[in-house]
């Protein structure tokens, strides 16, 4: 299974923010034994990089943990056309749209956030932290 894990779950896990952080960290710990593969957006990159960098103050700081979280999730490129797409989506969060565009065109299996009614029009299937650790316990069942 391949999941493009959105910008909030990643900083639940990095930030350790409660109550969001067990999910996010079972979700990293999933990753990081290869039980599904993790993604993220370039663009969610960069997110990560200043949101972390508001917290610490400290450039080297902040890219070493992008560069540590880069060893457990894979990045996924936003193109030109997926751009395109999400400015004729139906999706009204500009953002996520583009976020939706990128994973239909990587064939991610899912995306994974707290924010799921921006997704309501997803063609791509949305999960929470929660339902999204039920299908990969499911899934390593059968």
């Amino acid at each position: 299974m391949k999941a493009l894990l959105d910008t909030c779950v990643v900083m639940d896990f990095l930030q350790n923010r409660e109550p969001f952080s067990i999910p996010a960290r079972s979700i990293f710990r999933a990753a990081a034994a290869e039980w599904f593969t993790g993604c993220i957006t370039a663009k969610a990159a960069t997110d990560i990089y200043y949101l972390t960098h508001r917290c610490t103050h400290s450039d080297k700081e902040s890219r070493q943990k992008l560069s540590q979280l880069l060893t457990i999730v894979g990045l996924l490129d936003t193109s030109a056309e997926d751009v395109f797409h999400a400015i004729a989506s139906p999706t009204a969060d500009f953002e996520d749209a583009v976020m939706i565009e990128t994973a239909l065109r990587s064939q991610v299996d899912c995306i994974v956030t707290r924010n799921t009614k921006d997704y309501a029009k997803s063609s791509v299937p949305v999960y929470t932290p929660d339902v999204f650790l039920e299908q990969l316990e499911q899934n390593s069942i059968n």
